[in-house]
């Protein structure tokens, strides 16, 4: 051991404010024990210990007892607040309103997902227009009292007859299929397991439908195994899944991602594999024939097989495949492939690529529609099937369009917007009369007159201009002791856009701050916005954001010990990092969900797939990147960190929760004054999945710890 790397070898500069350097007070706390291993890997000829690797055996009793210790403590610590009950009971207030999601559209049905307001899962309904009543397909709460499994995914038949549902012990990746027929509320004896990273396609003749399955995992490694051999297959209905017809898979890259789906006019299967989690894709394509006897055993012919490009399907018109691609274009154009001779030489450009970039799109009605980003702000276009412009959506505000959905042959556009102070909204919008109709539109819980969204940018460390969003009372003063919660992702080409979140208000309306950021890492400003940092350029994520913190401080939006900082998975790891990097600049660090052991991400679940984002420790130079920042290795003992609020989920399979609890254990050890380091684990819970209620008790207790640290002491209303 003594030869070992130890954790926390990076050596990191700490300057101590003067209201953090007059408390370094020894450690308040008796964390619960974590029993150190003698572990230690060596990596390329560096020693690196591992003193908590046992923490990865996620069924062991010693793991379990830890975690009701930890979870103990920090619900003793929180209730000691007045403010818990306060958050509980407002953002439960402010929760409650109705909820829908775009509506899918078959065969003249609109299909969808609504709730009332604090009901645990929204259910699936069915109309049969926008003015008709609702009919209750699905109803995800009748699955399990406590909401502990999810319904996570549905999709009608292209007759309307039928819903194939996929439900997830816990919400965890690992979904179950099964088929309910409409008219009746029966369901068909289909259980189709092993179901993960997939959508569900029928084939037009109602019949049966495609999805993406990975073989049974080993019995007691389900949730942690790692995964391998993700293939697409056929199910014709009323056949048992072992007769499932494979359609494709990649034998030769068995960690690639395999999806597929039928074109709206039944003619097509698509088929896009990809190495990572992010958007790039090869793309294949089969020719099913008659979509009324489709051809499941034609072959799977390539259109492209670059594995780092963006290659999205938006729809068909005959052989015309039309797709948005970045392939010349960082910032994406829109192509037309013929698939009598698909080969790139012959691809047409329809929408050349412009200064703002192209997030989504879709052909519904003969036109190609689609969300551009200007400064991560969302912006609607409408082109004819050549390419033309026909003008733009005039959306409510500025702010997010989250999903676009409609049909080939139907001109109907349906939409939903939100932005930081507006609720999410589902729009009808009819391009004959270039109106939006809202689609039970939500009635307004709070009040929203008194606050403001703001966009300013910050300068990070090699002078790239990082925009970011305030959110805060109009009256606001600038004063530097506004209590304040910073946000930041920056991975993935993920885009961080302005959404109404209700639980936010509670925040405000206590004279709390709220602070979205745009690093690099997200898809913002295209696909170079994305690679700035990305793998060994991933520091400057890191510095966007620490840029973004500087800025509200030096503008005296807030100050070091009013500043609570949050994110959630890859964001997650955002948080930790920074908070090691920088910490006399944080209150509060709130890492959720986090990837924080860069140098074992890759032997769990997906992981592997990451390499390509974080890049890989079994490669030396990657691994001397990852680490420098990995943040279960940067821990340094007597460093006085801001007080850290780690949650996580049992049921996590995408970022195990050994990660969340290494870390906590580390920095418990380590943390070197006063300020607490808690663990917050939710049982029957997955990466982003919690029922309604125990969402809301999340979040209450997140924003009762970062006020508790940043001095948020308002009268409470």
């Amino acid at each position: 051991m003594a030869n070992a790397l130890r954790i926390g070898s990076v050596l990191l500069a700490l300057t101590l404010t003067g209201a953090e350097a007059a408390d370094p007070a020894p450690q308040q706390f008796t964390y619960p024990a974590a029993r150190r291993a003698d572990v230690v890997d060596e990596y390329f000829g560096v020693k690196v210990a591992d003193p908590y690797r046992w923490m990865e055996e996620a069924d062991s009793k010693e793991i379990a007892e830890w975690v009701a210790a930890q979870n103990r403590l920090t619900a003793a610590y929180l209730e000691r607040s007045p403010l818990r009950e306060h958050f509980r009971r407002r953002i439960t207030e402010l929760w409650n309103y109705p909820k829908l999601t775009t509506p899918i559209v078959e065969n003249g049905h609109l299909f969808y997902r609504r709730n009332s307001g604090l009901q645990l899962q929204s259910p699936v309904y069915m109309r049969r227009g926008m003015s008709a009543p609702p009919k209750l397909v699905v109803d995800s709460n009748a699955l399990s009292p406590d909401g502990s499994v999810s319904l996570a995914n549905f999709r009608a038949s292209p007759d309307a007859r039928f819903v194939a549902y996929t439900l997830a012990e816990g919400g965890a990746d690992w979904q179950t299929v099964h088929v309910r027929e409409v008219a009746t509320g029966r369901d068909l004896p289909e259980a189709l397991k092993w179901m993960r990273f997939s959508g569900l396609s029928w084939t037009s003749d109602s019949r049966g439908f495609f999805y993406s399955r990975y073989p049974e995992p080993p019995a007691r490694r389900v949730l942690e195994a790692q995964l391998s051999g993700h293939a697409l297959y056929y199910h014709r209905l009323g056949t048992p899944q072992a007769e499932d017809r494979l359609i494709f898979t990649r034998k030769n890259a068995p960690t690639d991602f395999v999806f597929g789906w039928v074109t709206e006019s039944g003619r097509y299967l698509v088929v896009e594999t990809s190495k990572a989690a992010g958007p790039k894709n090869r793309l294949y394509y089969a020719d099913l024939g008659d979509p009324r006897r489709p051809r499941i055993a034609a072959p799977i012919k390539p259109i492209v097989e670059d594995d780092d490009l963006v290659h999205a399907v938006l729809g068909n018109a005959g052989p015309l495949l039309y797709i948005r691609t970045d392939r010349d274009a960082p910032r994406q154009k829109v192509v037309a492939i013929d698939l009598r001779d698909p080969r790139v030489a012959n691809w047409k450009t329809l929408v050349a690529e412009g200064k703002d970039a192209i997030r989504k799109g879709d052909f519904i009605g003969g036109r190609i529609v689609l969300e551009y980003l200007t400064d991560a702000r969302s912006r609607l276009a409408v082109f004819d099937r050549a390419g033309r412009p026909q003008g733009e959506i005039t959306l409510p505000e500025v702010g997010t369009v989250t999903e676009i959905r409609g049909r080939e042959d139907s001109p109907t556009i349906y939409y939903s917007f939100t932005s930081a102070l507006y609720p999410t909204t589902v729009f009808a919008y009819d391009p004959r009369t270039r109106k939006s109709t809202p689609f039970d539109p939500p009635p307004r819980v709070a009040d929203a007159s008194r606050y403001e969204s703001r966009q300013f940018f910050a300068t990070s460390k090699d002078g790239t201009r990082v925009p970011f969003t305030v959110t805060a009372r109009k009256d606001l003063p600038r004063d530097g002791n506004n209590p304040t919660l910073l946000l930041g992702y920056g991975g993935f080409s993920l885009s961080q856009m302005p959404f109404y979140r209700p639980h936010v208000v509670a925040w405000l309306e206590l004279g709390g701050v709220w602070v979205s950021s745009n690093i690099r890492g997200g898809g913002e400003y295209g696909d170079d916005w994305y690679r700035a940092a990305r793998a060994e350029k991933r520091q400057n994520g890191f510095d966007d954001f620490i840029a973004v913190a500087e800025h509200l401080v030096r503008e005296k939006f807030t100050a070091p010990s009013r500043l609570a900082i949050l994110g959630g998975s890859n964001g997650g790891l955002l948080v930790a990092t920074v908070s090691q990097q920088r910490p006399d600049l944080y209150a509060v660090a709130m890492p959720a969900v986090a990837v924080t052991d860069m140098l074992r991400f890759d032997k769990f679940t997906g992981g592997r797939a990451w390499t390509l984002e974080y890049g890989s420790p079994s490669d030396p130079v990657q691994f001397m990147q990852l680490i420098k920042y990995s943040p279960l290795h940067n821990v340094k003992p007597g460093t006085c960190y801001p007080a850290t609020f780690v949650t996580t989920a049992d049921h996590d399979d995408r970022v195990v929760p050994s990660h969340s609890y290494k870390y906590a254990a580390e920095m418990q050890a380590g943390q070197g004054c006063s300020r607490p380091v808690l663990v917050r684990v939710e049982p029957k819970a997955s990466h982003g999945y919690r029922p309604t209620d125990r969402l809301i008790a999340e979040i209450a207790d997140q924003w009762t710890f970062a006020a508790e640290h940043t001095g948020m002491r308002a009268a409470i209303p």
